[in-house]
Formats: C-alpha cells, structure tokens, sequence
C-alpha cells in the first residue's frame, strides 16, 4: 500500500434515469477524459477503449496515490471500456486541505458518484492494495447489483494483518537494516537519510521487486498526496498510525456476492500466505499469485497481469448473461 502508487440498492428506475442523463452510458463509453464533481471538489477521470465488453473500473492504490499508474492496462480497451480516476486530493482531481474529507467512508460515496455519473448500471471493479480495500468497502456498503465481477489485487482488507505481514517480511531484511529501521524508529528519526535508504531495502523487495521503476508518461502532472497518506496511514508502511489503524473487514468477506478474484505477487508485502486466506473466506472466489512479483504487480509484468485480469474478467461476464 505504499503512497506511490497509494446496502442500499439504487433502483432499476434511478438507474435508467442514469442512462439517459449520463453521457457515457447505454450507447457505450466514449474515450476521454472529464471531472466530476464529488463531496469535497472535483474529481477527474480517463476512459479508454471501445470494447464490446462490460466495462472496467479501477481504484488506485494509497491513499494518496494517484491512477497514472494503470495506464500500462490500457490495452485492456481493445475488450471493453476501462476508466480510471484520481480519487479526490490526489493526481489531477481537486485537493482541497480539509481533513475530514479522508474517511472511507467519503470515498465510498465518491466511488458510487463516479459510477452514477458516469452510468455504470453493469461493471467490473477491480481495486489495488488501499484501492481493494475501498472496492470491499464499497460492496459492503453498497451491495454487489450490477458488479459483474470483483478483482482485489494485493489487498489491504485488514490493518492489524498487514502490519504483522510487514514485520514478519522485515524480519528477514540483513539485520544491519532492521538495526538501522529500529534505531531511527526510536529516535523518531525517520525522515533521517539513513532511515530512507534502509527503508528502500524493505521497498525494492516487497513493493517493486526491484529498483523503484520509472514512472509512467501519463503520471506526469499527476502528484500523489503524501498528506493523506500520512493522515489515513502513516510516515511508511511499516507504522499504522492513521484513522485506517483498525481497519479490519475479514469477518465480513463472507457477504460478498459476486466472482472474486484475488492477485498477489510471489514477493507482495500483500502475503500470499494472508491472501489465501482472505480467498478461502469468499465463496467460490479464485486467487492467482504472479510469479517473481512484488506488490507493483501490473507495473512489474503488465502483460501477465493483463492476461490474467482478462481472462478472469471474460469467463465473469460470460455467467452474468441471461441465458437464451
């Protein structure tokens, strides 16, 4: 989840409404981009592709983060329409400086105001790391009607289990740099330039899977939000002092009422392990684990993940049809 990257039921009658009000809706989404107004400011969006398929919705990771990241799917649109947004005080959406704004709750609301507007009665959502963890929320929240599909890809679901992840995984950094990370934990030191690099060590095996990787074209001009990251999470990943500090929905996976599908890389600091067991909670919900991969999954190997996502995606859509 790092900063980089980081049930009520609408009726079929508001819906239609929807479709004819909305100009992406019903005749298909038309590539572009836009703002939408959300509680707090503006929020902007990209759709890509003209694919005959239901269309994908992603949520960028964070808090804080931004959705340049997934320009690397883009492909995707030659299947269906993908949209992606810069969820508010992020990327190129409004930042306003009220931190009541930064609930999950808030960006909930924001997420089920995109769809609204951008009417989206049928979809497939996919969140990754703090993105999963607004996409659970939001099912939940709001009931799975019309989610043709789920993916959480190297999901936050549970606070206090990630923070055990990130210690089992720092465990077995060279006890030089846990010396070093405890050290500086102490002091209150972590902005020191010895904490950073030792940080890094932590970052290029479970995050990246190596060295942090160039940023995409389309990120520039997008900043992230360090300011909500800090505030919802914390100064890094390895300290929860945020409002998300007890953030825990694993006790209600089990409500969850469409196809899942749970990514995790060979090396997340979103464990395999844990995911597992996240899967095993989900009926009927499939799990892949990408192969010498860390948490930036579809950064690292865009075609793989692409070619999982994808498949996944069409046999989901496929149930979903009436049958004749």
């Amino acid at each position: 989840m790092p900063p980089w990257h980081r049930l009520v039921k609408t009726t079929a009658t508001a819906w239609l409404l929807l479709a004819v009000c909305t100009p992406l809706a019903a005749a298909g989404i038309e590539p572009g981009d836009g703002f939408i107004d959300v509680t707090g400011g503006p929020v902007w969006y990209r759709a890509v592709g003209d694919g005959p398929g239901v269309p994908l919705l992603l949520l960028h990771g964070g808090p804080g983060s931004t959705s340049c990241g997934f320009s690397v799917l883009e492909p995707l649109g030659g299947q269906r329409p993908m949209i992606r947004y810069d969820q508010l005080g992020t990327g190129r959406s409004g930042r306003p400086d009220d931190l009541s704004l930064w609930t999950v709750e808030r960006f909930v609301e924001e997420l089920h105001t995109v769809r609204q507007r951008l009417g989206l009665e049928q979809l497939h959502l996919l969140g990754h790391s703090w993105g999963a963890t607004l996409a659970a929320a939001y099912v939940l929240e709001k009931g799975t009607e019309g989610i043709v599909s789920l993916t959480l890809s190297s999901p936050l679901l549970s606070t206090p289990q990630w923070i055990t992840d990130a210690d089992l995984l720092r465990g077995q950094l060279p006890e030089d740099v846990q010396a070093t990370l405890k050290e500086h934990e102490e002091a209150g030191t972590l902005d020191s330039d010895a904490y950073q690099d030792a940080s890094k060590i932590f970052y290029e095996r479970h995050v990246y899977g190596d060295p942090k990787p160039v940023d995409p074209e389309a990120c520039a001009g997008a900043p992230w939000n360090q300011v909500i990251y800090e505030y919802m999470w914390g100064s890094t990943e390895f300290n929860a002092t945020g409002t998300l500090l007890d953030f825990d929905v694993t006790g209600r996976l089990h409500e969850i009422d469409a196809p899942v599908l749970f990514i995790t890389g060979e090396l997340d600091e979103a464990r395999p392990e844990t995911v597992a067991g996240f899967q095993q909670q989900v009926p009927g919900a499939r799990m892949v684990v990408m192969k010498d991969v860390a948490h930036y999954s579809f950064g690292k190997d865009p075609e793989g993940y692409m070619a999982i996502l994808e498949e996944f995606l069409d046999v989901a859509e496929a149930k979903s049809e009436p049958a004749p």
